[in-house]
């Protein structure tokens, strides 16, 4: 499984956005200050406050502001085009931007956004005959 932990600025904007994108909020594992959300059978993204996500890290660490610099980029693998391009729009129309121009590489096709913090995600559809080799 994959547990991908991302600071936010403001927790109800990010539910309102992970649900917006379709994911499954985990209320077992979502309190005040996080929220748990299914993306696949083993990817959660876990959004919490950045209050919250300072608390695991060492003393003396910071966390750092995913509006300001951009340390990972998560990256979805899509069914098709549209899928890539519907999850675009999804983002946008619940509160994330658009982050990148859309890649078109012909076997390859991909979009980005960032959440309402920042974090950035992409939607990438590859041709399975690519794939193959």
């Amino acid at each position: 499984m994959i547990f991908v932990n991302l600071p936010v600025t403001d927790i109800e904007a990010a539910k309102a956005f992970y649900a917006g994108l379709g994911f499954e909020q985990n209320m077992q594992f979502s309190d005040e200050n996080t929220a748990s959300f299914e993306i696949a059978e083993n990817i959660t993204a876990m959004v919490l406050t950045r209050e919250r996500f300072a608390s695991f890290l060492p003393a003396g660490a910071t966390t750092g502001d995913p509006a300001q610099t951009v340390s990972v980029m998560n990256a979805l693998s899509a069914e098709s085009r549209q899928e890539c391009d519907d999850l675009l729009a999804k983002a946008i129309e619940h509160g994330g931007s658009k982050y990148n121009e859309s890649q078109d590489h012909g076997f390859m096709y991909g979009t980005a956004f960032a959440d309402p913090s920042g974090n950035v995600w992409e939607a990438v559809w590859m041709d399975p005959s690519a794939i193959a080799g």
